[in-house]
């Protein structure tokens, strides 16, 4: 497949790659260290090969992907925001959501569900969406496959518990008079695109009161991941590679037309809030192996913004 891009040119932007100090570089801690309970983290904007990640804090999130699992050789050390890995417990890394939070991870593959506490940055291959305890993978029952389809999903109440929890603050639920919510999104997106798009103009947001209630009576952190698995009935899904999305369909169409020699290629809409973005994907796809070949060839050829989902 790379040959059909032979005839295209790319001015790709250089970029010095940031050192991360996560699991490529943990520190091993000594014994009087290990009682720690981490801090609650966002942190910068980082770039690993050629990708750029903004951690934000984004109570909406909700993706679709690729899982893999990490543990032999991380167990003592630090992780992103201070705490101590543990393979077995129920954890998992993130590339941008604020630690700790709770997200729910299900195995499309199998229906397995489970409640995962995130501590750590990763995965920092740029075809995963989530790194998951090898406890986790063993729960989601993929552990010896390494990788599974899944869908990754915020738990907002409970992470704003975990936010105010890290911070020693007193969590107190808020019920907002419009369905707005004032809060800052994730990034990268897959919303994001190199091409440029029509101005579209901007709308100012409805301001949103409200309403402070009882405050909760703090609940132990690990009391969020019990470790309980649900099953869920699963819709047939397949594995894609999305190259880009975008807010006018001529610039999906071109899309489209330049990556038809690579395979399937079609514009699927998307609506979101009063907006309808078209996506461009090639697949459906094989399997992960089949799907990790042609991000790398997108991301090569200067597609940067690829990458796998599951549909």
């Amino acid at each position: 497949m790379a040959a059909c891009f032979a005839a295209l040119t790319f001015t790709l932007s250089g970029c010095a790659e940031i050192e991360l100090a996560s699991h490529a570089t943990k520190q091993i801690v000594t014994t009087s260290e290990t009682k720690s309970k981490g801090r609650f983290k966002v942190g910068s904007p980082y770039q690993v090969k050629n990708i750029w990640y903004y951690p934000a804090v984004d109570y909406g999130y909700s993706e679709t992907g690729i899982a893999s699992w990490y543990g032999p050789g991380f167990d003592g050390k630090k992780t992103a925001n201070g705490e101590i890995y543990d393979q077995y417990a129920l954890t998992a890394a993130h590339r941008t959501l604020p630690m700790p939070s709770l997200v729910r991870v299900t195995n499309l593959g199998n229906g397995r569900s489970i409640k995962l506490r995130v501590n750590d940055r990763g995965p920092f291959s740029n075809n995963r969406i989530i790194d998951v305890s090898r406890r986790s993978a063993q729960l989601l029952g993929f552990e010896l496959q390494g990788t599974a389809k899944v869908k990754v999903e915020i738990l907002e109440a409970e992470s704003r518990q975990l936010a105010a929890q890290a911070q020693g603050e007193t969590y107190s639920p808020q019920v907002a008079s419009t369905e707005a919510e004032n809060v800052t999104l994730a990034a990268p997106t897959e919303e994001v695109t190199a091409e440029s798009l029509d101005a579209t103009p901007s709308v100012a947001s409805a301001p949103v009161q409200t309403t402070n209630l009882a405050p909760v009576r703090s609940e132990p952190a690990a009391s969020f991941t019990d470790g309980v698995v649900t099953q869920t009935p699963l819709a047939a899904s397949g594995i894609y590679v999305q190259a880009g999305s975008f807010l006018q369909v001529h610039n999906a169409d071109r899309l489209r037309a330049r990556l038809a020699s690579l395979g399937t290629a079609q514009v699927a809409d998307a609506p979101i809030g009063a907006r309808t973005f078209y996506r461009v994907r090639l697949g459906p796809l094989s399997n992960v192996q089949e799907a990790d070949k042609l991000l790398q060839i997108l991301h090569d050829n200067g597609y940067n913004d690829a990458r796998v989902i599951v549909d």
